[in-house]
């Protein structure tokens, strides 16, 4: 199983826009030195559909040489198309990745024998090798059911799911109903703490990358039965889960990281740099948490 505070880490890119390998392991170094257990490579804060297929196969395997064995690495290989992905998910495991990352096809809308036939199928191709499925039908237009869930989850290698479904009942339902050792991880920064109180075992962030002390402290405070301290750094955190999605992200992480003075560049097109007014934004939340 992996840990309960996983990175959902930005991809720094050059001024000229090219892939920046040592910003990404000194990002990386960051990340785990402030509290991330593992680390999601490639994945959509990574802005992965704009990352062409060396480039992934470089930074995974750069990300997987920084962090040797202090952190997990999760290579995100999911796309609309399964071939694709499969050829993706077998690159990421050559170059180290201890596990993938499967977002929900995307744009083509595929039924749920689709999904349960996608998944299975890089699945199988994994071998061993650990699969979380992300389900985040905001952005890929399409939910992975209930019952599709529950199916997947006889998958030997299909241990568990990044939930940003948005739906704290059907998670309550899914940890309920699930098989033992079918895990749930928070997609959103914002309902992590609800979501551990329903039983899932951490999150895949995005606001790690600023708060990661505060939030492996939320988690461990909550697991430790301490929930007015669990609660009172949620508390402190939520401008940051708020700023971080003022617009799409990740635009203003990409600009906050610039702002403290980690590697990031601007993000590629066809997202663009944060305005004046969403850094001013971004300025505020950073000084309040002392991060300026």
């Amino acid at each position: 199983m992996f840990g309960r505070l996983i990175t959902a880490m930005a991809t720094p890119f050059t001024p000229s826009g090219g892939l920046d390998l040592d910003g990404g392991r000194r990002l990386a170094e960051h990340l785990i030195a402030n509290g991330s257990e593992g680390l999601v490579v490639c994945g959509t804060t990574g802005e992965s559909p704009t990352l062409r297929f060396e480039e992934k196969r470089d930074l995974i395997r750069t990300v997987v040489e920084t962090v040797g064995d202090r952190a997990d690495v999760i290579a995100g290989t999911g796309t609309y198309d399964t071939a694709e992905s499969v050829h993706l998910s077998e690159m990421a495991l050559e170059q180290g990745a201890h596990g993938l990352l499967l977002v929900t096809p995307y744009y083509s809308r595929p039924p749920q024998a689709g999904l349960v036939a996608h998944f299975t199928t890089i699945a199988r191709a994994a071998g061993s090798s650990p699969v979380i499925l992300y389900d985040i039908p905001g952005r890929t237009g399409r939910k992975i059911a209930h019952a599709t869930l529950l199916e997947l989850a006889k998958v030997p290698n299909i241990i568990g799911v990044k939930d940003a479904a948005g739906d704290l009942a059907g998670t309550a339902r899914l940890i309920a109903e699930a098989p033992q050792g079918f895990t749930v991880w928070s997609g959103d920064d914002a309902v992590t703490l609800q979501m551990l109180a329903l039983g899932a075992h951490g999150v895949i962030s995005v606001a790690s990358h600023l708060g990661g002390p505060r939030m492996a402290e939320m988690i461990a405070a909550y697991q430790k039965g301490d929930v007015e301290r669990a609660a009172a750094l949620n508390r402190e955190l939520v401008p940051l889960f708020d700023v971080l999605f003022i617009t799409s992200s990740p635009i203003p992480l990409k600009a906050a990281l610039e702002m403290i003075g980690l590697p990031a560049g601007d993000p590629r097109l066809p997202l663009v740099p944060a305005t004046d007014d969403e850094r001013s934004k971004l300025r505020v939340v950073l000084h309040g948490l002392g991060l300026l």
